[in-house]
């Protein structure tokens, strides 16, 4: 992947030692101290690992979100300027031309052109056919009721037009059947110019339902025919007859209709399947892969299956002058940060453009201590308007760039990873251990390549302070104990600084307008809760009303906080149990290609005793619940101990559910393993010399490692490198 920057290792070894000895299997224990508690946590290999120092600097750690098209958020695109917005009157028909081809809408009130997608039938893709002979396996491939649309050219059109039309389409499908390249500008086809615009939308519609492997273009009444590519693209993936029922399954737009591509073994395969749906028509359909009943564990057949997207489907109901009426503008744009708390960029930004913090939306959180690059769109905001505060947004070690016009906001989790490059400087070995350090390096790696890491949270999910988590507010929220979550909030750090002094000052005199003129003015979220408090007062009542000052992602991360943490100890709690054994009573994903939390209770399965016995299921496919209204438990020692949690921390009854602060928990399930992909390494010493070749001999205390790998979206690098090294930070 291309990184867009460059690493420069000189001059930034910094000789920390390391803090903590790796943790071992055990059955977490109440403690004050987060980072004791995280290292008691299990780990999935063997090795030894080594010690050495991450984040030394931001430009050690840098982050690159990966969006749901497989694209690296950081590049820049020539399609996303933000000047597409002064182009047209309606930001919809460019930037999504592909997506759009599906809803075979005129725009001719708008912008003077048309765009459909036509799908139909045709041969089959491995076999040429005579141009005289394909017409004729066109129409017997014709569904039945679909002669009247196939008529309907040779009503609109004249003979020598309909003649030259089929001459054409023959001429493309020719081509393609021979493998060859169609060189220079894509050919046209000209039906003229179509007055009536109902005898235009009906020629589309019936060259569609004939020529899948054609696209109409209409502009200024005049109708033009080209290939459609992604008709063809698709054809490299499946057979021409699926290629063939899926454009007609799009076309057809049947609420609450299903396509189902032919059963498949291969998992590279099927995602390649995935990748190409979604990256076409994601905000059209979206995509499961289910195995076929009764079928072999060892190398199941997977059927990839198609619906249409509920909103989308709303969307394309919706007429155009409702879509012209709609007030809201997005803008959607890529976010550089460095050293800087995402909610801080956030806050700094919506001060900047007069809009409050919950008009952003983000498919994930980021790191603070690193160089970071994410979506984000902005809800009131221009895409001038985003561009004027450039200058500005620079002094905050900010940047904005890929600014552009789009329909909607970001939801949490629409991402499909990141993409990690990391310096892990001080390298040395465990204590005790007089291993060469290079083959522990590469035996460390290589393991976790290969075996993967224990999924967990990371850290930074928790906050990084001693005396008080995220987690513990987070308990307080779902418990509807308001106060004490403000109170939690504002527990002040052993630092001796301006924001301490002024969380210390409140807790002392629950002196809210005294405080805020303590607060530095880059605190926003301490800021926002104070003059909430200073409004309301520091009572029951006020206190919720200060958390609504809080946007509702950020209301709800507490909260997650707690559900992870519970998570966290689960998992090291089931690890120390049964090990890597799939056992009774054990929960196990159903869907192979899920690469997220989005995995619903019907794809979750319970173990049998007969299961248990066959070893039909692998650790890799064991799911543990994180904690919600819509979640089973296992039905073994893991799910009593949920239950002994949940009674300890006071949540036996708790419905995960907090009308009073609008947050409802439905939870989730995550896989316990995952692995990295793309992975690759270096080691270096601090000049940047290269000490991989065999032979080398050198001071290893001198030893960086430069390391690049991806992760699932909500997975952590610091969690997959800690399984690496078998050391806490």
């Amino acid at each position: 992947m291309g990184k867009g920057y460059r690493l420069n290792l000189e001059n930034r070894v910094q000789h920390l030692r390391s803090l903590w000895k790796p943790g071992h299997c055990s059955r977490m224990e109440e403690d004050t101290d987060f980072r004791i508690r995280f290292s008691s946590l299990c780990f999935i290999t063997d090795h030894v690992g080594f010690c050495g120092t991450i984040k030394s600097s931001p430009s050690d750690f840098i982050v690159i979100e990966i969006d749901e098209q497989g694209e690296l958020v950081n590049k820049e695109s020539d399609k996303l300027v933000y000047e597409v917005s002064k182009v047209l009157p309606e930001p919809n028909t460019l930037a999504k031309k592909a997506k759009l081809d599906l809803q075979i809408l005129s725009f001719e009130e708008t912008s003077n052109q048309e765009v459909s997608t036509l799908a139909g039938s045709s041969s089959d893709d491995h076999n040429f056919v005579p141009c005289s002979e394909k017409e004729d396996t066109i129409k017997d491939r014709t569904y039945k009721g679909e002669e009247e649309n196939v008529d309907v050219l040779g009503s609109l059109l004249d003979e020598k037009t309909n003649e030259l039309l089929n001459q054409f389409a023959c001429n493309i499908k020719e081509k393609w059947d021979s493998k060859t390249e169609l060189i220079g500008p894509s050919p046209e086809f000209s039906l003229g110019r179509i007055l009536d615009k109902n005898q235009r939308a009906t020629l589309h519609s019936a060259i569609r339902q004939k020529f899948p492997f054609l696209i109409t273009v209409g502009k200024n009444s005049e109708i033009v025919v080209r290939p459609n590519l992604e008709y063809k693209e698709l054809c490299h993936l499946v057979s021409e007859e699926e290629a063939f029922d899926f454009f007609k399954y799009l076309d057809a737009k049947k609420e609450n209709s299903k396509f189902t591509f032919k059963p498949d073994t291969n998992k590279q395969h099927r995602k390649a399947v995935h990748h190409f749906v979604n990256k076409k028509f994601g905000n059209l359909v979206e995509t499961k892969s289910f195995p076929e009943l009764n079928d072999s564990a060892d190398n199941p057949n997977v059927v990839i299956t198609v619906r249409f997207r509920i909103k989308a489907h709303k969307h394309r109901k919706r007429s155009l002058l409702e879509s012209q009426g709609r007030k809201d503008i997005y803008t959607a744009f890529t976010l550089r940060k460095e050293n800087l708390e995402m909610f801080e960029a956030v806050g700094f930004l919506a001060v900047k453009l007069g809009v409050i913090a919950s008009d952003f939306s983000y498919a994930g959180l980021k790191d603070k201590k690193a160089i970071t690059y994410q979506a984000m769109v902005v809800r009131k905001v221009t895409p001038e308007r985003l561009k004027n505060i450039e200058k500005e947004v620079e002094k905050k070690r900010m940047n904005v760039f890929n600014i552009r016009s789009v329909e909607d906001s970001l939801r949490l989790g629409q991402l499909k990873g990141n993409h990690f490059d990391i310096v892990i400087r001080n390298l040395k070995n465990q204590i005790n251990d007089s291993a060469n350090l290079r083959e522990r390096i590469l035996e460390a790696i290589e393991n976790v390549k290969n075996k993967g890491f224990v999924n967990y949270y990371g850290p930074q999910r928790f906050g990084m302070g001693r005396k008080v988590h995220t987690d513990q507010i987070g308990l307080a929220l779902l418990k509807s104990e308001t106060v004490k979550a403000v109170k939690l909030f504002f527990t002040p750090e052993d630092l001796d600084d301006p924001v301490n002094r002024a969380k210390k000052y409140f807790l002392q005199t629950e002196d809210a307008k005294g405080t805020l003129s303590l607060m530095p003015e880059f605190k926003v979220r301490e800021r926002a809760l104070l003059e909430s408090l200073h409004r309301f007062g520091v009572t029951e009542e006020g206190c919720i009303q200060a958390w609504f000052s809080f946007p509702h992602s950020l209301r709800i991360f507490y909260v997650h906080a707690y559900s992870s943490k519970i998570w966290n100890e689960a998992v090291s709690y089931r690890l120390a149990t049964y090990g890597s054994r799939v056992v009774e009573g054990d929960l196990v994903c159903l869907d192979e290609d899920v690469d997220n939390e989005q995995l619903p209770s019907s794809k979750v399965h319970l173990v049998t005793e007969e299961e248990e016995s066959a070893n039909t299921y692998a650790i890799h496919q064991v799911v543990l619940p994180v904690l919600g209204y819509n979640i089973q438990y296992p039905k073994n020692k893991v799910g009593q101990w949920y239950q002994e949690v949940l009674s300890r921390d006071g949540l036996q009854t708790c419905k995960f559910k907090i009308p009073t602060l609008k947050l409802n928990v439905p939870g989730c399930y995550r896989k316990i393993l995952k692995h990295p992909c793309n992975l690759s390494y270096q080691l270096m010493e601090d000049h940047g010399i290269d000490v991989k070749k065999e032979g080398s001999h050198i001071d290893e205390a001198t030893l960086s490692l430069l390391i690049s790998f991806d992760l699932d979206a909500s997975c952590y690098a610091t969690v997959c490198l800690r399984e690496i090294m078998k050391h806490d930070f």
